[in-house]
């Protein structure tokens, strides 16, 4: 396997863009004996502490042995040896997700899936399509809607018993905060003007206080609890489907950030176990196990016992980490905040969102996980639920001392007095960087529903960057796209990629301030996210001795201009030096 189209990189242009580009020297283990694989031709982005660069990289036995120029490396390539000439392409290392669903999202690829799709009519004419051609299942099941394409983000039942009146369809949207279904699934779950509402969630209904189709948050549980469950066989075959797509993305390791039982979906964790032991799983994982809302203390004992089966396969999965949800989306007025959501008026109501996890407790729970030696891994989206995962992980860091690598996730609003508390605290702030543009789901659904002051509060990357807090980024996909280099382009721009130079140059940038510089994006994709997966000392950079989990994409994005970031494709995927995906 070699590259031989020419390097076509074009003149730097954007200042926060820039990485100094001072080659590291040579670094080589004590063998000498030939290399398996040998890069040359860089550049080589290593992401060290240094941020060094090199032209060249050798591999031995799944390790790289050696980091420099083609002249250090030289002596390693033997006549077995593999010379990949990266003519001019970027080398990194794997990109890790550092808060994704790969089995669910696998699995919604093989059910009806609407993710490609952008609007209503679509949306219908897909179901309707894929109920005439799968004609067996009791149950029509998928998702991925977009909520912009549907007035205030809610679809009514209607829409779908146009199509499909005879079976249940239950179709959770892209962020999979809320589920839009028809009625003969409100009937199978036994829903109707009588049902209250849940704790954690909300059923949307008419002004006769009819259900009229749409379930918020845990309102979405009632259908899940009477949808069979997914066999062993397709929850496999959806994480087998799923690392794939992620591998195409360059992705080598990541943190599922839902894994347990769930109503509806089976549970996810003995799919992970089986892959891991069988050898099917090529990627790195770090398993979240899933905190039960309306549970305690008493699932200490599962999770220990998860975390020792996990530990007992060996091989790339471990399971350390417990995710825990604060709250839900802005988009719906789930998200917990400090202050009331506006109505469309700009008028002050009496929702400030919801909670999932007793705010009383929560210190309590994040202290006796962190003294077992777990990872808290919160949903945390709006500033009130931010402020409680902070405030959770001091009282730990106060009773316990310094320990578990606690990563609060999204991040949507963050007020301005707790960016700070990130470094003070030692918790890793998980950004979900493509969310962090103007589109309509922002524009519309959002930012009237916040205000100006905490409109600006969102996404604050620069804010936490500047104040030192650690950063790793993931997608939440299949919420939103996988693709790193699509994150990478949106943290650098805070502009939607995919725009011509032209409406590049008109497009409004979503509060400029909170940009940040291609290389530290980069890092966050890569060095931090193996830093809060407990993968720092093996993968997250190319340094001597680590696994040689690689990614080459087709040009070098520091190279070009911004508004082609993410135009940026994987060519090679590595893992341990095994090619694990190849776009030739």
């Amino acid at each position: 396997m070699g590259f031989s189209a020419p390097h076509t990189g074009g003149v730097r242009s954007s200042r926060r863009r820039c990485s100094t580009r001072s080659s590291q020297g040579v670094h080589v283990s004590s063998s000498e004996s030939p290399a398996d694989l040998v890069f040359v031709g860089g550049p080589v982005f290593t992401v060290d502490p240094a941020r060094s660069w090199a032209t060249a990289v050798a591999v031995r036995a799944g390790r790289i042995v050696a980091v420099g120029h083609e002249r250090d490396v030289r002596a390693l390539i033997g006549a077995g040896t593999e010379v990949v000439d990266l003519a001019g392409r970027l080398l990194l290392p794997g990109f890790q997700d550092a808060h994704v669903h790969p089995v669910f999202g696998g699995t919604t690829m093989r059910q009806c899936d609407l993710h490609a799709l952008e609007s209503g009519p679509e949306y219908v004419a897909a179901v309707a399509e894929h109920a005439r051609n799968h004609p067996e299942p009791r149950w029509i099941t998928g998702g991925g809607w977009s909520m912009e394409a549907f007035p205030g983000g809610a679809p009514t039942k209607d829409l779908l018993d146009a199509v499909v009146p005879d079976r249940p369809v239950a179709l959770p949207n892209r962020d999979g905060h809320g589920m839009w279904v028809n009625s003969r699934a409100l009937e199978e779950a036994g829903i109707t003007r009588d049902t209250p509402d849940p704790f954690d969630g909300r059923i949307e209904r008419d002004e006769h206080g009819e259900p009229t189709g749409m379930l918020q948050e845990g309102a979405a549980s009632l259908v899940h609890a009477v949808i069979p469950a997914p066999t062993a066989a397709e929850l496999a075959d959806g994480l087998l489907a799923g690392q794939a797509y992620l591998h195409s993305f360059g992705i080598t390791a990541w943190q599922d950030a839902w894994v347990g039982s769930m109503a509806g979906r089976g549970d996810n964790f003995g799919t992970y176990l089986d892959a891991a032991a069988s050898g099917a799983l090529t990627a790195r994982v770090s398993a979240a196990l899933w905190w039960e809302r309306e549970a305690g203390l008493e699932q200490l004992e599962l999770f220990r016992q998860r975390r020792a089966e996990a530990e007992a396969v060996g091989g790339r999965l471990r399971a350390s980490s417990i995710k825990i949800m604060l709250d839900g989306v802005a988009e719906n007025h789930t998200a917990a905040l400090l202050d009331p959501y506006l109505d469309g008026c700009g008028c002050a109501t009496d929702n400030r969102g919801l909670t999932f996890v007793d705010p009383d407790k929560l210190g309590l729970y994040v202290t006796e996980l962190d003294a077992a030696g777990f990872h808290v891994h919160f949903h945390a989206l709006g500033d009130r639920a931010v402020r409680l995962g902070l405030d959770a992980i001091e009282q730990a860091r106060r009773t316990n001392g310094p320990g578990g690598r606690h990563h609060l996730a999204h991040l949507q609003v963050v007020h301005p007095d707790d960016i700070k508390r990130f470094r003070q605290l030692g918790a890793t702030a998980n950004i979900q960087p493509l969310w962090a543009a103007h589109e309509p789901q922002m524009d519309e659904l959002t930012i009237p529903f916040l205000g100006e002051q905490r409109s600006a509060w969102q996404y604050p990357f620069g804010s936490l960057s500047r104040a030192g807090a650690t950063i790793a980024a993931g997608s939440d996909w299949s919420v939103s796209s996988p693709n790193p280099m699509l994150g990478i382009h949106v943290a650098v721009n805070r502009v939607e990629p995919g725009l011509s130079a032209e409406q590049f140059a008109a497009a409004p940038v979503f509060y400029p301030a909170e940009r940040l510089e291609l290389g530290q994006v980069i890092a966050a994709y890569t060095a931090g996210t193996a830093y809060v997966n407990h993968l720092d000392a093996v993968s997250g950079s190319i340094e001597v001795g680590k696994y040689a989990d690689l990614v080459v994409l087709d040009r070098d994005p520091f190279d070009g201009p911004a508004h082609e970031i993410g135009d940026a494709a994987v060519l090679h995927t590595f893992v341990e030096g095994a090619l694990v995906h190849t776009a030739e």
